[in-house]
């Protein structure tokens, strides 16, 4: 038995890194899960396909979440596929650093669209069938810079500190309905994302020193995580922010 059987998820940016790891995680632990993407569509094709190989259901959908018209494509195939939607994972993420007398309207514009505008119509959309079930497990992604700020990245910052708002409201909103809404701080993983500072090795001397754990996560480490917010040992888990970051923030 998986401690998500028969449930039907919704991963957003679960083409790969950290995405594609919650992906594989679910279909392992018994979810049917929707994977959606915004560019390429063999790496999403690719999780599908190990999601069927597993036993269970899997769809891409390519879809920009900044955009309605997308988020709705995506919510209405789950319920087509699935019949339901159980949990829904906002993931979708895109960087645009600048230092800030440098960063057009145009950077800010793209990630708080993706970053934070996207996170809250995927969970307003998905939210009213969970609502109608009285269940649901809603779990976003933030990061450090969202906390602490990041040089160069003041439009990145911004949607993360955004995106832990967004959860303690949507938390307080849906508590009465039965559906959870948390949201997990990565740290530094070994995802394309981060591909720059983990090759250089002066960098990666830099970052490496943050971590208390003296590493990278794995993608597959911080899934667990999400595996753990979705499943019913996480029932009275609410409104909280949860680090996965090798002692990051201990620094």
């Amino acid at each position: 038995m998986g401690r998500l059987d028969s449930k039907a998820a919704i991963v957003t940016g679960g083409g790969r890194g950290i995405g594609r790891a919650i992906c594989l995680a679910y279909a392992k632990e018994g979810a049917d899960v929707l994977v959606n993407y915004a560019s390429k569509d063999q790496p999403a094709q690719e999780v599908v396909e190990m999601i069927k190989k597993m036993g269970r259901r899997g769809v891409a959908v390519k879809g920009n979440v900044a955009l309605k018209a997308d988020v709705d494509k995506i919510i209405q195939t789950a319920i087509d596929n699935f019949g339901k939607i159980d949990i829904l994972v906002n993931n979708a993420g895109v960087s645009k650093p600048n230092m800030l007398y440098k960063m057009t309207e145009e950077q800010w514009d793209e990630v708080i669209d993706i970053q934070l505008k996207g996170p809250f119509l995927c969970t307003q959309a998905a939210s009213k069938y969970m609502m109608e079930k009285k269940y649901g497990k809603i779990i976003n992604v933030t990061s450090s810079a969202g906390l602490w700020g990041t040089k160069g990245q003041i439009n990145y910052s911004s949607a993360k500190g955004g995106i832990v708002a967004l959860t303690k409201s949507a938390a307080r909103e849906l508590a009465g309905y039965g559906i959870t809404v948390n949201v997990v701080q990565p740290g530094y993983v070994s995802t394309e994302m981060t591909e720059k500072i983990r090759t250089d090795p002066k960098l990666k001397e830099i970052y490496t020193g943050r971590i208390l754990l003296g590493r990278f996560a794995e993608p597959e480490e911080v899934a667990h995580t999400f595996v753990f917010l979705a499943s019913d040992e996480a029932n009275y888990i609410t409104g909280q922010l949860i680090c996965v970051d090798g002692g990051l923030g201990m620094t």
